[in-house]
């Protein structure tokens, strides 16, 4: 094989092989990452339905609380329940509906015809006994099933996220639903638009491969084999041409991976970018490189940290009293600052709404200790009080004006989300700061206590 022939092969192929390279990392990669926010955007989407179905079903509670809580059960009391589901409604398709214990519809406001009928044996297309489910939801207490319904906008069965809740004077099982099929489309659109952004991306390498192949063979035809300086020159300036190409596309690729990542990925690629620049130029590199994979543990670590806010699954496995603790020390280890937790209350006695709103505001409280407060100690306290449950987080900060946080219209919204968790379960919410002492204390009403 002449020179000139070897030296085109051993420079083409080369390139061709990190293109490939590059081709497959950036699919595996973006593929990686378009999974990793699906699940995110559809855990977070049905958090918030979640939220809104409880939030529905207390405003139907709250509108036959008073017959309920009258202590009366004949027809009569209960008719009027009846009559006032039936006349509430949200959205296009929201409505609520009743069941015994039996099966038997009671309120159905879209489909009259279902009332008096018993569906315990119902089962939707995937199969799903939907009212045994509903039923031994809300026995149970965890009330959220998913199953398919006939959505009444459409006429097509579509999946629903149902909540319900037990009265057991009554033998009523009183629930709402939203239809998600708007998750799967989101999560959808999503998949399309990251698999639009690498079809492109890769049909932008394959184009800067083919102009590079292209260049290098151009260059390789014109070498003068017979001449060994003016080959041996054009050689290396084919050499610089290729490593400027390369250059060239890692650029680009380098904004087209910008545009898909976070900030911390973002600073990692910076961070192995500098490395390779030195390990060019022949200098150390090795601390670059230990940086960059200091922000990938970040990175990952962040992933985590997201996954385990939109819910602990200790909270619910051991309950407040264990998932506060890990968060205390989690707390401590991260930030160095010393956290004391003191600890008397029974888990037991706690709904689950009150639980997840005590370790919400817990972390809430200890985000802004971190971000503002400079404090060197920390600590939580959980405890039973009169009717209710106590729990305060202090610390030894620099404090701050309350009064005018308060007044304020640009305050971030850590402290308004507080006060609205702890209004919205019925408790009170009190905070006093003062340079070394700085006390936040929610008392919630536990039926029991």
């Amino acid at each position: 094989m002449q020179t000139k022939h070897k030296v085109v092969l051993l420079t083409i192929l080369p390139l061709l092989l990190a293109m490939l390279a590059l081709g497959g990392l950036l699919v595996h990669r973006s593929q990686s990452l378009t999974e990793q926010q699906s699940r995110l955007i559809e855990e977070t989407l049905l958090a918030t339905k979640q939220a809104e179905l409880q939030h529905y079903t207390q405003l139907a509670m709250t509108a036959i609380g008073p017959l309920y809580a009258s202590g009366r059960n004949d027809a009569e009391a209960k008719e009027q329940a009846k009559a006032i589901l039936r006349g509430i409604s949200y959205g296009e398709d929201g409505y609520f509906f009743v069941y015994d214990l039996a099966g038997n519809n009671l309120v159905h406001p879209r489909k009259p015809g279902l009332v008096g009928k018993n569906l315990w044996n119902l089962t939707d297309p995937h199969g799903r006994h939907v009212i045994r489910s509903l039923l031994t939801a809300a026995r149970s207490g965890s009330g959220f099933q998913r199953y398919d319904w006939e959505k009444p906008s459409s006429h097509q069965m579509t999946e629903k996220l149902g909540y319900v809740v037990l009265l057991e004077r009554w033998g009523w099982v009183l629930g709402t639903g939203v239809y998600i099929d708007d998750i799967e489309r989101a999560t959808a659109q999503l998949r399309s638009r990251a698999s639009a952004n690498v079809h492109d991306t890769l049909w932008g390498i394959a184009a800067v491969a083919a102009a590079a192949v292209l260049l290098v063979f151009a260059g390789g035809v014109v070498l003068n084999v017979s001449e060994h300086r003016v080959a041996d020159a054009k050689l290396k300036a084919l050499a610089q041409r290729l490593v400027n190409s390369q250059e060239q596309e890692r650029a680009r690729v380098s904004r087209e991976l910008h545009d898909g990542i976070s900030q911390l990925l973002v600073s990692v690629k910076f961070q192995f970018e500098l490395a390779q620049h030195k390990l060019e130029a022949g200098e150390p590199a090795l601390a670059e490189v230990e940086k960059g994979l200091a922000g990938l543990g970040e990175a990952l670590s962040e992933v985590r940290r997201i996954s385990h806010d939109l819910r602990p699954s200790v909270l619910d496995m051991l309950g407040l009293s264990a998932a506060l603790t890990q968060l205390a020390a989690e707390f401590g280890q991260r930030t160095g600052i010393h956290v004391a937790f003191a600890n008397t209350l029974d888990d037991a006695c706690l709904e689950d709404r009150q639980a997840v709103a005590l370790f919400r505001i817990a972390q809430e409280a200890f985000t802004n200790v971190e971000r503002h407060a400079q404090a060197g100690r920390v600590t939580l306290e959980l405890s039973r009080v009169q009717y209710g449950v106590r729990m305060a987080v202090v610390d030894d900060g620099r404090g701050f004006d309350v009064e005018n946080v308060d007044r304020s219209q640009t305050r971030g919204i850590g402290l308004r989300n507080i006060r609205e968790r702890v209004e919205h379960l019925g408790g009170l919410c009190q905070l006093t700061s003062q340079p070394g002492h700085t006390v936040l204390e929610v008392t919630l009403p536990v039926y029991g206590v």
